[in-house]
């Protein structure tokens, strides 16, 4: 091959690159904007529903619970060794008067698992409508999860802000961090139905483990 059909083929390449990079760049500033300016919806629904593994979801899930937006909590992804009162410690709730309307779920360590374990409680309890409790960053890619596990719900968004301790720079980058690998596992979720025709695996979630996490609630989606 001459020198300069090479230049050529590297020039294909260098700007197939670069148009990669712009639309990877340009996703994320949606998935950013779409996810921090994301309206709750006013309406009440059957059930609330938080996911475990970021800070202040099970406060905001509780707090909903005591509004009445809902008839009953539940929390999916718990570690199996925890209880509902211990939960309850956690968050800083004292009172027991809801403790009747939470119902806690084990079987779910990611995020394809919380949909999965919510649709078949959903299904065992009949109701058509839940409000999705989790942090911001992680809410387009949990409402993907649980639309495709129960596309006749009604799903109701309800992101999480939780600040972070003195509002640092290394706090500000950590938070990026989290977002860029959020975004990411955004698009590998948006994809997962192709690649698992090629590759069914790709659609299975593991049960979980207790032996792999001795956190309280914590688990990273």
């Amino acid at each position: 091959m001459s020198s300069r059909r090479w230049l050529r083929a590297l020039g294909w390449l260098a700007a197939s690159v670069a148009t990669m990079i712009l639309l990877w760049c340009a996703g994320l500033v949606w998935f950013v904007h779409s996810s921090l300016t994301m309206a709750s919806d006013p309406r009440d629904t059957d059930a609330i529903v938080v996911l475990t593994g970021g800070r202040l979801r099970l406060e905001a899930g509780l707090d909903l619970l005591g509004a009445g937006r809902a008839q009953k909590l539940f929390i999916s992804g718990v570690n199996p060794h925890v209880d509902r009162i211990e939960l309850m410690r956690v968050a800083g709730h004292a009172g027991d008067e809801d403790l009747n309307r939470i119902v806690i779920g084990h079987d779910a360590d990611n995020t394809l698992g919380n949909a999965r374990e919510t649709a078949g409680w959903m299904q065992q309890e009949g109701y058509s409508s839940l409000r999705l409790v989790t942090s911001w960053y992680h809410m387009q890619r949990s409402l993907l999860e649980f639309e495709r596990a129960m596309p006749r719900a009604r799903i109701a968004a309800q992101p999480v802000f939780a600040g972070h301790d003195g509002e640092t720079w290394s706090g500000w980058f950590e938070v990026a961090l989290l977002t860029v690998n959020e975004y990411d596992k955004y698009l590998a979720t948006l994809i997962r139905p192709e690649v698992a025709l090629v590759w069914p695996h790709a659609g299975e979630t593991r049960v979980f483990n207790a032996a792999e996490s001795a956190v309280v609630v914590d688990h990273r989606p």
